[in-house]
Parts: structure tokens; C-alpha cells; sequence
């Protein structure tokens, strides 16, 4: 495998148009916004437009839920698009709301459950990843919960947010624990805070087999090419460019979101 450069999913920012521009500017890999499978499996029209996939964009869907007959029903009537890599299931998220009925974050304790629901998506065919935190809050960070599940299910590979669910974006990130995921031999992507070239290299030599990369894609979706080495791209182009790609965009949030926070 090599070295991934992935672009995290954000609600109301990562679109069908953000992450084709993203890609262009050099993400191997990007993903929808988290989609709860039972909402698929009920054909929610909404949460079927989020899992769209257009312009042949390398794409994970990235989806959350409980119900394993809920994600084998929508699984059976899903038909790929192209660029279509696979599935990654979220029980990262840090939602109260999630948590309150046992998904997000308060899944990473749940070894089994989360490997059943990999494994059902295995067996139709289609890879699958992880994206996790360090546990849904600091008792079960110390106990170690998160490298229990990496060790309990066979996913293809985890993308591990290196912060708990009760630590917000001003807290840094934890990136001694991306050493001691390593040592699971399991593939690990590392998420969190990266956003220099010298942040990529020390995260190679902890033994990470990507990097992802979130907020300061926002502020610059050439971060991939800049990272990968490659000549900077003037922000004004870029600006230009998402301006034109996104003009026809039916939900105008993620526009509006995505102007306020790129580079002028």
C-alpha cells in the first residue's frame, strides 16, 4: 500500500465539488459525510444524494448505525458508481447525541459489534475501514480501548483521530498513541492536527500508512500537492476555480461555508 493522502470527511464542507477539487490538487483518497446506514436502508433521498459520487473521484462513503439487518438491507440494493473505493465506518464521532444511543464514540468499546458490521460489508465484496477516536472519553483513553479494536476487528485499515471524544479541536492531538497502533500490525492512518511536510515525515517514522487531513484542507486544498512536494498553487487560483466548480451546486451551505475559510 502506499503512502495515502486522504481528505477528512467534514458535515456541510466535503461535497461532491470540494472533493473533486481536492483531489485534483492531489488526495488519493476522500470521503462522504457520515450517512447513518438506516436512513439508506429506508432510501432517505437525502442521505442517498450525500453518497453520490461524481466525476470518477476516488470515494470512501462513509456511514454509522447499529442495526446489522439495516446495513445488510441497504447493501443489497447498493450499486457502485465509479470511483467508488469502499466503506468506512465512523464510530469516532463525538456526538452526544450519537453517544446517547450507543454509536460514535461510545462504539470503540464494542469490539464485536464493530466487527460484524465490517464483516457484513466485506462479505458482499466491497473493503472496509475504521475511523476512530481514543475512546469517548479519557478513562477509556488510559484503558486503552482503541487499540482493543484495532486489534478485535479486521478491517482493511483504521483511521485513527488521535483525541478522545471529550477533547475539542483547541486540545492538541496525541500522537505518541499512533506508535503503539503501529505495533498492532494493523494499517493505520493518522488523522489529527497534520499539516506540515516535517509533520508527515515523523508520522512515517512512527509507521503510519497515510496521513488525513481535515481543517487545513479547508483552508487549502492544494495541502496534498504541497505535501507531496510538489510546486505551490497561488490560493487566488484555487479560489477561482472552486468558485466556477461550485456555482451549480443545489445546497448552497457548502459554498458559503467552504469561501469563509479558504486562503485569500
Amino acid at each position: 500500500m502506499d503512502f495515502i493522502y486522504a481528505l477528512a470527511p467534514m458535515e456541510n464542507f466535503t461535497n461532491n465539488t470540494f472533493r473533486f477539487l481536492a483531489h485534483q490538487y492531489g488526495a488519493d483518497i476522500t470521503f462522504t459525510e457520515m450517512v447513518m446506514f438506516d436512513a439508506l436502508a429506508k432510501n432517505n433521498k437525502t442521505s442517498l444524494e450525500r453518497i453520490k459520487i461524481t466525476n470518477n473521484v476516488p470515494t470512501e462513503i462513509q456511514i454509522a448505525g447499529l442495526n446489522e439487518n439495516h446495513l445488510k438491507k441497504f447493501l443489497e440494493n447498493f450499486t457502485p458508481e465509479p470511483g467508488f473505493l469502499g466503506f468506512c465506518l465512523n464510530i469516532g464521532c463525538p456526538s452526544q447525541k450519537l453517544i446517547d444511543h450507543g454509536m460514535g464514540c461510545a462504539m470503540i468499546k464494542r469490539v464485536s459489534k464493530v466487527e460484524k458490521l465490517v464483516q457484513i460489508i466485506k462479505a458482499k465484496g466491497f473493503r472496509a475501514s475504521v475511523k476512530l477516536r481514543l475512546g469517548a472519553n479519557r478513562h477509556e483513553f488510559e484503558k486503552k480501548v482503541y487499540i482493543n479494536l484495532i486489534k478485535g476487528v479486521n478491517a482493511d485499515y483504521f483511521i485513527v483521530h488521535a483525541r478522545h471524544g471529550k477533547q475539542f479541536f483547541d486540545e492538541t492531538s496525541n500522537w505518541s498513541t499512533f506508535k503503539k497502533c503501529c505495533k498492532t500490525g494493523k494499517t493505520i492512518i493518522a488523522n489529527g492536527d497534520i499539516k506540515t511536510l516535517h509533520d508527515v515525515e515523523l508520522l512515517k517514522e512512527f509507521g503510519v500508512s497515510g496521513v488525513m487531513i481535515g481543517r487545513a484542507a479547508i483552508r487549502n486544498p492544494a495541502i496534498f500537492d504541497k505535501l507531496k512536494g510538489e510546486k505551490e498553487t497561488k490560493m487566488a487560483k484555487i479560489k477561482n476555480e472552486y468558485l466556477e466548480i461550485s456555482k451549480n451546486d443545489k445546497n448552497k451551505i457548502y459554498r458559503k461555508n467552504v469561501l469563509k475559510f479558504l486562503k485569500k
